[in-house]
């Protein structure tokens, strides 16, 4: 199915009032009754089906966050469509007893905690390695400062529901094979609640919960890496009849650094040198996470050798001061050729060295380094 908002062609911060306006407009044009080109009534159908997520805040909010994926449309059935089963499965798991038995269900719905949300966060690697103070824009449910989450206009209030009395539930006797039992059920026109709102708030429409997008600063430690949630208290969305908020979990991922590449909090990277750099030993300047730092080269280094700068890795996570190691692989580059002059200085240099005897000249030698004849 398309973006509930393009359905709907409005933008994504839409109010109430406008998806209002949108859906009315668009289900006239495409109501069956009016309109009779093929694909109309699928169309309405898709319309009907945007504007119940996107007119309700909380369904919305899920939507925003998540997409269909957020709606809980699991492809399970539902028990309601399972007929008398699913009235006397509830009724063996709800309570009951002969007629007039009565339910372990609590009277009324009394506050409950708001959703926790989740947000992506994609820092770069250096943010991940020392910590940095990111600002970020979440959408999610606010308490409504209007009505001050009662959803009930100004001057008014909730009312007792006049189906169950105030009580919340209502008792429904069911005939079964096994006798004749009585049902306690949430009230289908309070949601359990016990009280109705006869005059909503216009702000909210009576949802108590208005969503808004909010700027949020993130305070990321140093050590993090991909995978990381940062847990910050009641900034997801609002509670409900007064429940405190649900809390955000920002999942982090870091980006890929250049040249350097983490396991844990050791770094790795590698490094070139010539062949007599390798054998004579020298000072190079090498990538760290501080910036170039000084790297020692010891004489007579071996190709693939590792070098280890002490706490130039990443800091532990919770432990700042507590940094890991870089570890350098360094590779020893061969020339594949050179001039008459170094050539003549090389082969004075292997006159020093014999190869298994006197019989094997020491031209060989280089021509194998160097890959050219003696």
């Amino acid at each position: 199915m398309a973006d509930y908002y393009e359905l709907l062609g409005v933008e994504r911060n839409a109010d109430s009032d406008s998806l209002k306006q949108a859906y009315r407009r668009l289900a006239r044009k495409y109501h069956p009754d009016v309109n009779k080109e093929p694909g109309a009534e699928e169309r309405f159908k898709e319309i009907g089906r945007a504007y119940e997520v996107l007119g309700d805040p909380q369904t919305r909010a899920r939507y925003d966050q998540f997409g269909e994926a957020g709606l809980g449309g699991s492809g399970m059935p539902d028990m309601g469509d399972m007929g008398g089963f699913a009235d006397l499965f509830e009724t063996f798991f709800s309570g009951f007893g002969g007629s007039g038995g009565t339910s372990g269900r609590s009277q009324r719905r009394g506050p409950q905690q708001g959703e926790d949300l989740r947000y992506d966060l994609t820092i770069e690697f250096n943010q991940a390695v020392f910590g940095h103070e990111k600002e970020i824009k979440v959408p999610h449910l606010e308490t409504c400062t209007t009505c001050n989450g009662n959803g009930a206009k100004s001057g008014s209030g909730p009312t007792n529901c006049t189906t169950c009395g105030g009580a919340g539930q209502v008792r429904r006797a069911t005939r079964t094979p096994f006798g004749s039992f009585t049902q306690v059920a949430e009230c289908p026109n309070c949601a359990g609640t016990g009280q109705v709102i006869s005059d909503p708030c216009g702000s909210c429409g009576g949802q108590g919960v208005n969503q808004v997008r909010k700027k949020l600063r993130i305070n990321i430690p140093p050590g993090v890496d991909t995978g990381t949630r940062l847990r910050v208290s009641a900034e997801g969305n609002a509670g409900v009849r007064g429940g405190p908020a649900g809390d955000l979990y920002v999942f982090l991922k870091v980006k890929n650094h250049s040249k350097l590449r983490r396991d844990g909090i050791t770094i790795y990277s590698e490094v070139n040198v010539s062949y007599l750099q390798a054998i004579l030993g020298d000072t190079i300047q090498v990538d760290t996470v501080d910036g170039l730092t000084t790297l020692e080269i010891p004489i007579g280094t071996q190709p693939n050798s590792v070098l280890i700068l002490e706490n130039k890795g990443i800091p532990k996570l919770g432990n700042p001061v507590a940094r890991g190691n870089q570890r350098i692989s360094v590779n020893v580059e061969l020339p594949t050729r050179c001039s008459e002059e170094e050539k003549i200085l090389l082969e004075k240099l292997a006159t020093h060295y014999s190869v298994k005897g006197p019989q094997h000249h020491n031209s060989g030698l280089f021509s194998r380094l160097f890959g050219q004849k003696g």
